[in-house]
């Protein structure tokens, strides 16, 4: 583990698609720089109907993911200041960002007057980590990893959430900003955990792009 004070955020997010390694990256993080991993909670009574096209299923799995992540994020309110590092694998915007995908007019009516009245009441990080990657990635990791649900997800849904994602953190300004281009990394490999542990200690407050060398590239560089 780092030595205390190398790293300054108390309150770190990571965010991106299905399987773009946010929960993988958020263990990662806490075995090298310290913190308790707060994950997102993938149970959902209503989310097999969602998948299966039911009508107003869309909307009532949307509700229990909001109602969820917002009883999780109001609890770090609460938290002391001098305690341990927290490592969250999602923010609290993106339920609205899947809402927006998947909700009728009539029912973001209803969402939008909820989500007001939650989203203000929780912890917000002082650093997010977006982890962006290719929709050819993704659908291989999907192939590959993916549950069966998972696999029953159309290409035009992954692929307009990967644009309305992209789309809402080329516009963030709520904290220090850490852009992960993702496609090619394992974070379950140590070299890669301490380029972004390297990242994170540079990070101010302006967004930070980081895009890995290739595996060509790195090898290239170290017979140099």
């Amino acid at each position: 583990m780092l030595e205390k004070g190398e790293i300054i955020f108390k309150h770190i997010a990571i965010e991106g698609v299905l399987k773009s390694g946010k929960a993988k990256l958020a263990n990662s993080l806490a075995q090298k720089i310290g913190g308790r991993v707060i994950f997102d909670r993938p149970e959902n009574p209503y989310l097999k109907d969602f998948y299966d096209e039911k009508e107003g299923a869309a909307f009532l799995a949307q509700l229990v993911f909001l109602v969820n992540r917002y009883y999780q994020q109001s609890r770090l309110m609460q938290r002391d200041l001098f305690e341990e590092r927290v490592i969250c694998d999602y923010i609290i915007e993106k339920d609205k960002i899947y809402a927006y995908q998947t909700l009728t007019d009539d029912e973001l009516i209803v969402y939008e007057r909820i989500y007001s009245i939650l989203a203000d009441r929780v912890a917000r990080p002082d650093l997010v980590i977006y982890l962006q990657i290719s929709l050819p990635s993704l659908l291989k990791r999907i192939a590959k990893e993916g549950s069966a649900l998972e696999k029953n997800i159309s290409e035009k849904y992954l692929e307009d959430i990967l644009e309305a994602l992209d789309y809402f953190f080329f516009n963030y300004q709520a904290a220090p900003l850490l852009v992960v281009k993702a496609d090619d990394l394992n974070f379950s490999r140590e070299e890669d955990i301490l380029d972004i542990v390297d990242k994170i200690k540079e990070m101010k407050k302006s967004p930070l792009y980081y895009v890995p060398l290739s595996k060509e590239d790195k090898d290239s560089k170290r017979e140099k």
